[in-house]
């Protein structure tokens, strides 16, 4: 199991503009920080759509990583 979990609803995100590019959201399972990824480019467009969805994923890593670092342990839920 990876410490940094890729959050699984944003498998189809991909630039609004057509180019080869994802968005990531993980959460480090030891030591509670966020780490949000943009895959083969420096930037991404997105529609209003898809940025409501990273925006709900950020959210719901930031939840995840504050109960981590409240609990020194890592949170292993699946829930989302």
């Amino acid at each position: 199991m990876s410490a940094l979990p890729s959050e699984p609803g944003l498998d189809d995100i991909r630039d609004a503009a057509g180019h080869d590019t994802e968005v990531d959201v993980a959460v480090h399972l030891h030591d509670g920080t966020v780490r949000l990824s943009i895959l083969w480019t420096q930037e991404i467009l997105l529609n209003a759509d898809d940025a409501d969805q990273v925006a709900q994923a950020l959210q719901r890593a930031a939840e995840q990583a504050r109960r981590i670092t409240a609990t020194g342990r890592p949170d292993r839920s699946t829930s989302t």
